[in-house]
């Protein structure tokens, strides 16, 4: 991060092959020079190239010698790209700009540390790197800002491509200085290449007829063409070759009329802008961006020789009309280069934070999507896992914008009472634009189109996006495998994906475990903030079935595993005093009844769905064992691994279980020595800052370890 934005160091390079000197200047070494004397960052800006003429437009370039160039064996842009790694990641640029061609943009990216702008000066769909849609989406992606010349040139990059994915772009048009008047002679000019594109053809069989019509005026062309087929024989022509920009300028000031023809679609057309600023009345065809260097030009209904030739006729013929052409155009220029400086500028300064801040390093913006249970009246307080996640945040320095999902969409029907999916895209997308965060975390969504993913993705290259999920992924489940399928569908675009089982446990289930990661359910202070062992409640074992969520009766003739462990339970130890919530014809229990309930039990117990599972736990474990219950936990869960048999009691069976149940209950003393060393390794190794900080840390790529 800069620490003043006035320092910016910018490096600009330039193809390689465009001279950035002042008798070969072309468009885009014109638009780099203009722009550079009057920035603000003028002193700390260096402009880089491969120029055969010493005689530069500025005195902060540099020249990149290549061995390569005229070798057909070896590539020259490798051979530059590698030099400019070397040069820029040597000088540590801040900001490095690339003038017009993609590949070189894509060989610089992952090698330099540095922002990027890159600027199309042509046509993107015939530039290599930029010509199909997938490669414009990775210029998108990976720029932090894209700059064309014209609304046309934008146009064309976005050919197929949504443009609603355009707000890291700006059309920034090359621009002109204001010049005074001069003295006017009848001289009509043509500027460009002498060829069929450039409509040559078409000038060149109007302006013989205008030539004999009207002797007292006189016709130039400045350009060269080395296929050339077109020429112009006449005693009142003079084709003048090639001109460096200064004395082309000066002819053009001097011109009463200046024609530009193109039958090429022009990117811009700097010609029109410069006769136009120069005072001439400008005559052009309606190609490319030509419309918009000037307000004030005659624009050919049909770019022939006839109409041309019309239009000549009547603009020397009708000397008022002319001479107002001429005085708007100079008095009224479209695109200056003073102002377009300052929006360059300010481009380059939205780009950095506008203060010297350690925010971005130390302090993250998160969002945190999650179901936050706002149309279920909040019951899910006090087991909300991302209510955990938030605070965990919080508590490492981090700001935290919370979005619902799932409530955005129920409070957000249409009238056919629908669910609206796609308003909640549009939502998310303004929302993201406009808290700009570094890390996108989520769990349990399937509301996050795919489309949408990519979208803010590249608003910011440098996003971060990870999901949670804490639902079984067991084999022998059948729910399992739809929660698998939520996994999927996000896994493969987002960075991390963190859940509450061990990853070998996905072997052969996802394409891809390699970015897989086990977290351990937090406890938060604020939610599980009970101390059961100080207590004397007056039941013995409580458990509710997914939290309270009656799930007993899964579909028509399938019931809970569940059920059927707890019935075997109660029949084995009928004396103990149960609290069992959610099955067997017993209500649900939410909010504050479930911590009532809670509290009122010495024990609880960790059964979760389907056969036990290599660290598969949900948040009941959390808000049994974070609560001071004396904790029941099936051994083939492995974990051992994080506790030990004097703070959770482990045991192998249905019956070794009862038989522990049995014994503590009758032994309160060790009952609550063990509950208390539970809670308390619970909270020194899985607290929600620990847990927080480490998917904070594997999600920014940093080394971490959840057993610290």
């Amino acid at each position: 991060m800069i620490s003043k934005i006035q320092n910016l160091k910018i490096a600009t390079i330039l193809p390689y092959k465009e001279n950035y000197s002042l008798e070969y200047a072309s468009a885009a070494s014109l638009w780099v020079a203009e722009f550079f004397e009057n920035s603000k960052f003028k002193n700390n800006c260096f402009i880089y190239g491969n120029t055969k003429s010493r005689n530069y437009l500025t005195k902060n370039y540099k020249n990149i010698n290549l061995k390569n160039l005229n070798s057909k064996l070896k590539s020259s842009t490798k051979e530059y790209s590698l030099k400019l790694i070397k040069e820029i990641n040597d000088k540590k640029y801040d900001l490095v700009e690339i003038h017009n061609r993609p590949l070189i943009f894509f060989n610089l990216i992952n090698k330099i540390e540095s922002k990027f702008v890159f600027y199309f000066h042509n046509d993107p769909l015939s530039m290599k790197g930029s010509k199909s849609t997938s490669e414009r989406l990775s210029i998108l992606k990976n720029a932090d800002k894209i700059i064309f010349v014209s609304e046309w040139v934008k146009k064309r990059f976005f050919f197929d491509l949504d443009e609603k994915l355009s707000t890291k772009t700006e059309v920034i048009y090359p621009s002109v200085k204001k010049k005074k008047s001069t003295k006017k002679f009848k001289y009509i000019t043509f500027v460009g290449r002498l060829n069929f594109s450039k409509g040559y053809d078409i000038f060149k069989n109007a302006i013989i007829k205008i030539l004999d019509e009207f002797p007292t005026w006189t016709a130039y062309s400045v350009g060269v063409e080395h296929r050339r087929n077109i020429y112009i024989n006449h005693k009142l022509h003079n084709e003048l070759g090639f001109l460096n920009h200064k004395k082309t300028l000066n002819l053009l000031n001097k011109s009463e009329i200046t024609i530009v023809p193109s039958r090429w679609e022009e990117p811009f057309g700097r010609t029109a802008l410069e006769a136009s600023s120069c005072g001439c009345a400008t005559i052009i065809s309606n190609r490319g961006g030509l419309t918009e260097t000037t307000d004030h030009a005659v624009i050919l209904k049909k770019n022939d020789e006839f109409n041309l030739y019309k239009e000549i006729k009547n603009l020397i013929l009708n000397k008022k009309k002319r001479k107002h052409i001429q005085k708007l155009s100079r008095s009224n220029i479209k695109h200056t280069i003073i102002n377009n400086t300052k929006v360059i500028d300010q481009m380059r300064e939205s780009i950095f934070p506008k203060y010297n801040l350690n925010y971005l390093k130390n302090r993250l913006k998160i969002i945190n999507l999650y179901n936050q249970g706002q149309k279920l009246n909040h019951r899910l307080f006090n087991i909300s896992l991302g209510k955990k996640f938030t605070n965990g945040f919080i508590r490492n320095n981090h700001d935290v914008l919370e979005i619902s999902d799932r409530d955005f969409i129920k409070n957000n029907r249409s009238f056919n009472l629908v669910p609206n999916k796609k308003n909640f895209q549009s939502y998310l997308i303004q929302t993201f634009k406009n808290y700009n965060p570094d890390l996108l975390f989520f769990g349990h969504s399937k509301n996050i189109d795919l489309n949408t993913i990519d979208e803010i993705k590249s608003y910011n290259k440098n996003l971060i996006i990870s999901q949670w999920n804490e639902d079984p992924i067991m084999p022998s489940l059948d729910y399992s495998k739809q929660n698998i399928s939520n996994i999927k569908l996000y896994s493969d675009v987002v960075d991390h994906n963190f859940i509450t089982t061990h990853p070998s446990i996905l072997k052969n289930k996802v394409d891809n475990n390699a970015n897989f990661h086990f977290f351990f359910v937090p406890v938060d202070k604020n939610i599980e903030c009970f101390d059961v062992y100080k207590m004397n409640p007056k039941k013995d074992l409580f458990y509710a079935m997914s939290h309270g969520v009656n799930r007993a009766v899964l579909k028509d003739g399938v019931e809970d595993n569940r059920v059927q462990i707890l019935d075997k339970l109660v029949k084995k130890i009928p004396n103990i005093k149960y609290d069992f919530f959610g099955f067997s014809n017993k209500q649900p229990i939410w909010g504050n009844d479930f911590n009532n309930a809670l509290i009122n039990s010495k024990m609880g117990l960790n059964l979760s769905r389907g056969l036990p599972t290599k660290y598969y736990s949900s948040n009941r474990i959390a808000s049994i064992l974070g609560n001071g219950l004396l904790t029941f936990i099936d051994i083939k869960t492995q974990f051992n691994d994080f506790f030990k048999n004097d703070e959770v009691i482990f045991y192998s069976n249905i019956d070794d279980l009862a038989s522990k149940i049995n014994f503590y209950s009758k032994n309160d003393k060790l009952r609550k020595k063990i509950a208390k060393k539970g809670k308390a390794k619970y909270f020194k190794f899985f607290n929600g800052n620990k847990i927080a900080k480490y998917i904070l840390d594997v999600s920014l790529g940093n080394n971490s370890s959840l057993f610290k």
